[in-house]
């Protein structure tokens, strides 16, 4: 059987890279996306996970855009081959209180957050169905779950993902194709090491485990949807949060 080809969105981020390393290690050929802008920081990404022994491919687009999202795949597929995997990974935050939000500020994160998994997935999904094999993997968040304060942008993106999930789930259930979603609580990456130590301390003092996650903690998860074996798991949301918020 051919390589089967991984691409995650957001790859060169914290969270991302544990992706790109976990599918790696599962004997996927991964690629990893990064917004255009950051070509020469996803250039030292590359080459950092080359001196590490890794070796990714590297994809520039910008998933909030449709056309830009097509051309990326397109290079992808000429590059590389068909993606059998796609993670959408990319994310951003423009945290501020309904009141004060700006318009600007709403359209940016629900661009990148939710649109972002139309845009790409829309690319992939046919070829998937038609190989008969596909795997989707779309990162949600505890906040699309339980919202939070100042982020009514973000807690509806992330909510809608997981709508997503479950509506394309069940149109691509019988073509070999499954479509979960993973939502995370706080996670220790270098935005939460940028935190004050006391808005770092209040966020984990409100988590059972009494401690961040991490991203390889995450990447874990999502690679057991990617196996062969979780062909039976498809529009289902699981929670990786230390217990902070816990549903059934």
């Amino acid at each position: 059987m051919a390589e089967r080809i991984a691409l995650v969105t957001g790859g060169i981020g914290g969270i991302g890279s544990a992706i790109c390393s976990e599918l790696a290690g599962k004997g996927f050929k991964v690629v990893a996306g990064y917004y255009p802008a950051e070509k020469d920081l996803a250039e030292a990404w590359q080459q950092k996970q080359r001196d590490a022994g890794l070796e990714f491919e590297i994809a520039s687009g910008d998933v909030a855009s449709y056309e830009s999202s097509q051309a990326m795949i397109q290079d992808i597929e000429a590059r590389v081959g068909p993606i059998d995997v796609l993670i959408n990974c990319a994310g951003i935050t423009r945290d501020k209180s309904f009141r004060k939000m700006q318009p600007d500020q709403w359209r940016a994160v629900i661009s990148t957050n939710l649109d972002s998994i139309f845009n790409v997935t829309h690319q992939v999904v046919g070829g998937m169905v038609e190989r008969g094999w596909g795997r989707i993997v779309n990162i949600s968040s505890v906040n699309g779950q339980r919202g939070q304060f100042g982020q009514t942008n973000y807690s509806a993106a992330k909510a809608g993902a997981h709508g997503f999930t479950m509506a394309l789930a069940q149109e691509v259930a019988r073509k070999g194709v499954t479509v979960n979603t993973v939502s995370p609580g706080y996670i220790a990456t270098e935005m939460t090491d940028k935190m004050a130590d006391d808005v770092r301390d209040q966020i984990v003092a409100q988590v059972p485990m009494a401690r961040l996650g991490t991203p390889a903690e995450v990447a874990y998860l999502v690679g057991v949807f990617c196996d062969d074996r979780a062909a039976y798991i498809t529009g289902a949301n699981y929670e990786l949060n230390g217990g902070l918020y816990m549903s059934f």
